[in-house]
C-alpha cells in the first residue's frame, strides 16, 4: 500500500515566509531556508514552496532560496508561484526543485500542461487549483486565478480532468472557502477529485487538527495533506501528525 505523504507549504514572498487567511492578511512565518531545513529533519516527506510575490524580481530571489535548500535539504521540492513559461520552470528546476507547480498559466494557456510534460516528464508537473464553491451546499466549485484573487467561471472538475489529460501528473487542490480558517479540508471537493483522477492528490487548505488531516486522507481520499499554520507555529510536529496517522490506520512513512 502507497504511503501517505505530509508536505509543509512555504508561501514565500520577499524572501521570507508568510502565512494568511483565505490568500490575505499575511503575516511573517520566518526564513524559508531555517523552515526547509528544519521540516527535513521532522521527516517531512516533501516540501512545497509557492512564491506567492510572482515578479519577475521575486522570482531571481525564489531561484536563489531553492538553490540555498536544495544544498542542505534532501527531499522532493515543489515550487510553484508565477511561472508561466517552460524557461521559467527549467530555472526552478535546474536550481534544485523537483517538481514545478503551475496554476494560472495553466488555465490561460493550457497547452503549457503538455509542452511541459513532454518536456520535463508528467512527474515533475503538478497542476495547482485554487477553487471556490459555487453555493454553499452545492457541490459544484469555480476555478480562481490570480492567487485567488480572480474568479474564472471554469469549473473546477472539468478543468481537472482537462489538465490531466494534457499532461499534469499530480493536483495540487486548494479550498479557497477553507484556506486559513483551521476548520478543516473541503473533502467532498477533495473526494471528487480522488475519484475522478488516477493521479495523485493533495489535500490543501483548512488544516487545523490532526483529525482534519485525518479526514482529508480518508474521507477526502487524498494522496497526500499539506498544512502550513500548525506546522509553521509549531502547533504539531511532522512526527506527532505520522504517529497520529499511523494509530488511526493510516499507512505513511516513518
Amino acid at each position: 500500500m502507497l504511503t501517505k505523504r505530509i508536505i509543509p507549504c512555504l508561501d514565500v514572498t520577499g524572501g521570507r515566509v508568510v502565512k494568511g487567511t483565505s490568500f490575505t492578511n499575511l503575516r511573517d512565518a520566518g526564513d524559508p531556508v531555517e523552515q526547509a531545513d528544519f521540516y527535513y529533519r521532522e521527516g517531512a516527506d516533501e516540501l512545497v514552496f509557492l512564491d506567492i510575490g510572482a515578479t519577475p524580481e521575486a522570482r531571481d530571489t525564489m531561484v536563489h532560496v531553492v538553490e540555498q535548500v536544495a544544498r542542505q535539504v534532501f527531499m522532493p521540492l515543489c515550487v510553484g508561484g508565477g511561472l508561466r513559461s517552460i524557461s521559467d520552470m527549467r530555472r526552478m528546476l535546474q536550481a534544485g526543485a523537483d517538481k514545478v507547480s503551475v496554476n494560472t498559466a495553466a488555465v490561460q494557456e493550457p497547452q503549457l500542461l503538455k509542452e511541459s510534460a513532454a518536456v520535463f516528464g508528467r512527474q515533475c508537473i503538478v497542476l495547482a487549483v485554487d477553487a471556490k464553491r459555487r453555493e454553499k451546499g452545492k457541490l459544484s466549485w469555480e476555478v480562481c486565478t490570480h492567487g485567488g484573487r480572480k474568479p474564472t467561471g471554469i469549473d473546477a472538475l472539468a478543468w481537472i480532468k482537462q489538465a490531466v489529460d494534457l499532461g499534469a501528473g499530480e493536483i495540487l487542490l486548494t479550498s479557497w472557502d477553507a484556506d486559513g480558517h483551521r476548520a478543516g479540508y473541503d473533502n467532498e471537493l477533495n473526494r471528487a477529485v480522488s475519484e475522478m483522477v488516477s493521479v495523485p492528490v493533495i489535500a490543501s487548505g483548512g488544516a487545523g487538527t490532526l483529525e482534519h488531516l485525518y479526514d482529508a486522507l480518508s474521507i477526502g481520499k487524498a494522496d497526500a495533506v499539506l498544512a502550513a499554520s500548525i506546522f509553521h507555529y509549531r502547533e504539531y510536529s511532522i512526527k506527532e501528525v505520522k504517529e497520529y496517522l499511523a494509530g488511526r490506520g493510516i499507512p505513511v512513512r516513518q
